[in-house]
């Protein structure tokens, strides 16, 4: 296949890897194929439906390094999903009686576009996935090589998807900060909120990342500065199912034991609740283009801090959410030497006209490989029998 232009778009929510990708592709196009021409799409699908991108210079090739210095995505991201026609009509991206993903294809043969790197999790994937099936179907000739953008990891067959270490890594910084309010009143509450719509991946990670910085921490119990003060006492994941009235019997006995109760929550842990009681109590449950529940309109962590509060008599409550912080991140460098593999391997696949979703497969051993679009799916579950965390638990005194 001969490949002589190619275009970037990111998309979805942000995670601590999309600015660092761009740069990857850009610097490995530039290294071992400088005569291919490189656009990128300005806030992914929003732009490509709109004709709006920009050209990739020599000078922008040159420093195309100090991208992976940077959170963000620097082309711009959004959440336009291409067969949710309505959306599209009524956001101005279409006209009435066009189908977005004609339109999409048109306007990547007008720009003469070989290749289309998305750089994005399930959604951005399998919205690229509709897209790349059109494409064959109609005659296209363009291949399009993704890559796998999520701070939840939780994206079906792929073993560890791009920015999720560093946003852990993140919250966990975030959390040493909160954490530390702790004795800002008697009787204190702290609901420590991680993103992670389906899946607890993040909120265990970040709290194991959290504990092993405990771990190196020196103790003045004689102050008042102590380890149990500053440790946590809950981690609640969407895969779980939760007695609260026992756990606030637990947590009660923690609360008059030190004085304080720091807890880390996903925010899908108890959201089927939550919908309950708005539903039956008339209020909207609110929908993006992609069919989620709008979480910031429900807030999970108020929630839960609601549950609790009275039960383990908390006189001060204290919900915070690490997700802007985190996902807003530089890649830290466990992702950096994931972002760089799996940005070569695509340039690779892009060259050698090989489709699909970059990463390593889970069902073939872990393997790095162009995985089939078919084969993505979101929402992976967490397993919360993996070993790290039924230690982790066990070692909070929380039952599983």
């Amino acid at each position: 296949m001969s490949v002589r232009r190619v275009a970037l778009l990111t998309a979805g929510g942000f995670a601590p890897c999309l600015s660092s990708a761009v740069g990857g592709l850009i610097s490995r196009y530039t290294e071992v194929a400088p005569e291919v021409e490189i656009i990128a799409y300005q806030h992914g699908y929003h732009g490509l439906l709109r004709g709006d991108s920009i050209l990739i210079t020599d000078d922008v090739r040159e420093h195309a390094g100090v991208l992976h210095e940077f959170g963000g995505s620097p082309i711009g991201n959004s959440r336009v999903k291409l067969t949710n026609v309505a959306d599209c009509v009524k956001r101005g991206l279409v006209k009435e009686g066009e189908d977005p993903l004609a339109v999409a294809a048109e306007q990547l043969k007008k720009d003469k576009i070989d290749v289309l790197h998305t750089i994005g999790g399930d959604d951005t994937n399998t919205t690229a996935a509709d897209l790349a099936a059109y494409l064959e179907m109609n005659g296209y000739g363009l291949t399009v090589v993704g890559l796998p953008k999520t701070i939840d990891n939780d994206i079906v067959p792929i073993k560890q998807s791009l920015g999720a270490w560093s946003a852990a890594e993140q919250a966990s910084i975030f959390a040493q900060n909160v954490i530390g309010e702790h004795r800002s009143s008697p009787r204190m509450l702290i609901v420590h909120e991680v993103m992670g719509r389906a899946c607890g991946w993040m909120t265990a990670a970040s709290a194991m990342k959290y504990r092993k910085w405990l771990a190196t921490r020196e103790w003045v119990p004689g102050i008042g500065l102590t380890k149990d003060r500053w440790d946590i006492h809950g981690v609640y994941v969407p895969e779980a199912k939760y007695d609260l009235d026992a756990e606030a019997v637990r947590l009660k006995a923690k609360m008059d034991e030190i004085g304080n109760v720091n807890l880390f929550l996903s925010e899908g842990a108890g959201v089927p609740e939550i919908i309950q009681e708005m539903e039956e109590a008339g209020q909207e449950v609110r929908r993006d283009a992609f069919g989620h529940v709008m979480l910031d309109t429900i807030n999970p962590g108020l929630w839960f801090a609601q549950q609790f509060a009275k039960r383990i008599g908390a006189e001060k409550v204290m919900v915070q959410k690490s997700g802007y912080f985190s996902r807003s991140a530089r890649a830290n460098a466990e992702d950096l030497r994931l972002i760089k593999s799996m940005t070569d391997y695509a340039v690779e696949c892009a060259l050698r006209g090989e489709a699909g979703v970059i990463g390593h497969d889970e069902e073939d051993g872990g393997r790095l490989k162009a995985i089939a679009f078919p084969r993505i799916a979101g929402h992976k579950p967490f397993d919360i029998a993996t070993p790290w965390f039924t230690e982790l638990l066990a070692d909070i005194g929380q039952p599983t």
